[in-house]
């Protein structure tokens, strides 16, 4: 069975639980524990008779035989007891519940759907892939909020594309969401080294991989998504979760690739004795950060570079404001551009994210040893954003329209690039930036744009009204997420704003 027939088949009983009052997020969530079960069954038989990390009596032919409120009360009292366990089950169960309403419902996803086929011989592409349709179809469904934990995958291709990385290499994601970088990079290895040694294999999939997650619902369909690819075991946790800003973790890798949630400030809500509530700002300080800011974004960029291992690389997507913010911010790009080279910054067009009103960029840079002369030479800067136009159902982006970026970074030899602008080639997205250039500019800013936006100038060749439309609602999303920052720095309650 293909990936396609078998999200189809998993949606569309879906839309039958919907009518029931479960939502996408639930059942995707329902379907990772049993689709956990039936794969522990698989492997414990024949060829691979594996020892099975679930308990007698809570694993997946408990399930099947049981039926009615019988069935019922049995998976609720299976959940509450994996999730007392350790390792990847318990990251898998931990805080599981029964979102079913009807006991009927739960057996014909058991028997009907998920018993009757044998997942653990299906190939690693098929399976994962159709889990990756799930929290994609998940994502698009804005009321769950999903899509903060979704970045575009074609954009992630292009990223990894971009990054090469190569067998025996650690690759981290301190915000990892579902598990889209690191499953991508996994996938580019396998793809471009098919004769890795025995050891090569094992390593990648035992101990390359290692992920942070906020949310423990979003790490648990990580974790899933992850072992259906193939990555990560009993013994092998690829996924930790907790705030990866807390503190330095100590662990070092050669690749950092990286999302980070949208969304400027960081912050506890605290209610005071009489109901009233406040805010307090999480301002992180730590001793390997250049300065103190309560700006997420800004504490995500010196959280990479201390991750890098010495000559390791990093690919950040960011919001503008990383780019020109003063104070903090300049401080930070500052030593970014003279401590470490970064040597590339891809701007992203509008309508890619489900967060809307977000305008974001990609940065590339790589640490380097202390030394007394910056290490940034050129930033090379692709515009991917004027007079481009997309939105995530009419016109969404594929992986074809990053296939110049990826030419023009050249990963085979990024030291050896060519410019596609020029004064005889104004339209050219592709030019380069020097060090002193650079640092000169007002707050070191790296907000740089040069094409000439031709809807300023051009009414005949405006985009199509929906993606003007699509384009004035990103506009308005991003004025009123500062206008909230703005309130909440002077004290004012969201209701008032």
């Amino acid at each position: 069975m293909n990936t396609a027939t078998i999200v189809q088949k998993l949606w569309n009983y879906c839309n039958v639980l919907r009518d029931d009052g479960m939502s996408y997020g639930d059942y995707v969530e329902q379907l990772t524990y049993l689709l956990f079960l039936k794969m522990a069954d698989e492997r414990s038989r024949p060829p691979y008779k594996q020892p099975s990390p679930v308990l007698a009596g809570y694993d997946w032919p408990s399930l099947t035989k049981k039926d009615g409120d019988e069935l019922f009360d049995h998976y609720r009292h299976t959940l509450e007891e994996l999730g007392k366990q350790k390792g990847l089950l318990g990251l898998i169960f931990t805080k599981s519940q029964n979102k079913f309403q009807d006991p009927a419902k739960l057996r014909r996803l058991i028997v009907d759907l998920i018993d009757k086929e044998t997942w653990v011989s299906m190939s690693a592409d098929v399976k994962g892939d159709a889990y990756e349709g799930l929290l994609e179809k998940n994502a698009q469904d804005t009321k769950s909020g999903a899509g903060q934990y979704f970045t575009p995958r074609p954009l992630i291709q292009a990223i990894v594309d971009a990054m090469a990385p190569r067998p025996g290499e650690t690759i981290s994601d301190p915000a990892c969401g579902t598990g889209g970088f690191l499953l991508a990079a996994h996938d580019y290895v396998v793809k471009h080294y098919p004769n890795m040694t025995s050891t090569e294999k094992k390593k990648l999939r035992g101990e390359s991989f290692k992920g942070w997650e906020l949310v423990q619902a979003t790490a648990r369909l990580c974790a899933m998504n992850m072992l259906l690819h193939g990555i990560g075991s009993q013994e092998f946790e690829p996924i930790a979760v907790g705030d990866s800003l807390a503190a330095d973790p100590g662990e070092r890798f050669d690749v950092v690739l990286t999302n980070p949630p949208f969304g400027k400030k960081s912050s506890t809500t605290i209610v005071g004795e009489e109901g009233k509530v406040s805010k307090e700002r999480d301002t992180v300080e730590r001793d390997d950060f250049w300065a103190t800011t309560s700006n997420k974004q800004l504490n995500f960029v010196q959280h990479v570079k201390t991750l890098l291992k010495q000559n390791g690389r990093a690919a950040l997507v960011l919001p503008d404001n990383v780019l020109f913010e003063g104070g903090a911010g300049e401080t930070i790009r500052r030593k970014l551009l003279h401590d470490c080279d970064v040597h590339t910054l891809l701007r992203l067009p509008t309508g890619l994210f489900y967060a809307q009103g977000v305008k974001a960029n990609v940065l590339f840079f790589d640490k380097k040893p202390a030394a007394e002369t910056p290490w940034t030479r050129k930033l090379w800067i692709y515009d991917l954003r004027t007079n481009m136009h997309f939105t995530l159902k009419t016109s969404t982006l594929k992986r074809e329209d990053l296939d110049e970026f990826v030419q023009c970074y050249n990963p085979a030899n990024r030291h050896d690039r060519k410019a596609t602008w020029s004064e005889k080639n104004p339209d050219g997205r592709w030019r380069e930036y020097d060090y002193e250039e650079l640092v000169n500019r007002d707050k070191a800013s790296l907000d740089i744009f040069w094409l000439r936006d031709e809807s300023l100038s051009d009414s005949d060749n405006l985009p199509a009204p929906e993606v003007i439309a699509a384009e004035i609602v990103e506009d308005l999303e991003a004025a009123l997420e500062q206008f909230r920052e703005i309130a909440n720095d002077l004290g004012v309650g969201a209701a008032e704003t």
